[in-house]
């Protein structure tokens, strides 16, 4: 039954906010959901015995409908940030590319870093030594505010975020960051996990972490 409330929760939320992408409408849904269930038990995976899930059991965590209509901020894509991030990052031919596209593509002279793509999630999966991300956030919710930045960095990484606070008002709507995550303790388990979370005070933005 997942689908169809995800779809039905898309919809009202399409409807509120009719210029929104799919990719805001998807930073809104992950952002801004929670890490319980409405009786303030922890989600638990499916299982004989139920066990404490992780990220890559349970996604996006517990959507949220009524945050979802004020994420306070959303991370959000262009068809151009996928081509130039994703595709030109990933190493495909232009002429592949702009068969595609239906257009004339051009890579830049440096390969773009796939992490840097402008998704509400940072995973990193292969973590020797360091590695650094940047993304953008638009302010959606009121014109003047500022967030604040909580780390809860994976078991066995440090993380940093610069700037650690963005101050948004009208005639600032749209700031870029960059976080930092590097290994202090070289585990052998897979991945471990996080979250940054962003808060006016009002809106926690929550931004899943995982590295491996």
């Amino acid at each position: 039954m997942a689908a169809p409330h995800i779809s039905g929760i898309v919809a009202l939320l399409k409807s509120m906010h009719p210029t929104w992408s799919p990719a805001a409408i998807k930073s809104a849904l992950i952002t801004t959901a929670q890490e319980k269930d409405p009786l303030g038990a922890p989600i638990l995976a499916e299982g004989s015995p139920p066990k404490l899930p992780d990220p890559f059991n349970y996604g996006g965590e517990l959507v949220n409908p009524n945050a979802v209509a004020d994420p306070g901020l959303i991370y959000d894509l262009a068809i151009a940030d996928c081509v130039k991030y994703y595709l030109c990052g990933m190493g495909y031919k232009t002429s592949h590319i702009s068969q595609l596209m239906k257009q004339k593509i051009g890579c830049p002279l440096q390969r773009p870093s796939v992490s840097d793509l402008n998704l509400p999630t940072i995973t990193v999966p292969a973590l020797r030594n360091s590695t650094t991300v940047t993304r953008t956030v638009t302010n959606v919710g009121k014109s003047s505010s500022m967030y604040r930045a909580v780390i809860r960095a994976p078991p066995g990484t440090r993380v940093s975020v610069e700037p650690r606070v963005l101050v948004f008002n009208s005639r600032v709507k749209k700031i870029s960051f960059k976080v930092t995550i590097s290994a202090v303790l070289h585990m052998n388990y897979g991945y471990s996990f996080g979250n940054l979370i962003g808060s006016d005070g009002v809106h926690p933005v929550k931004t899943p972490l995982s590295s491996n």
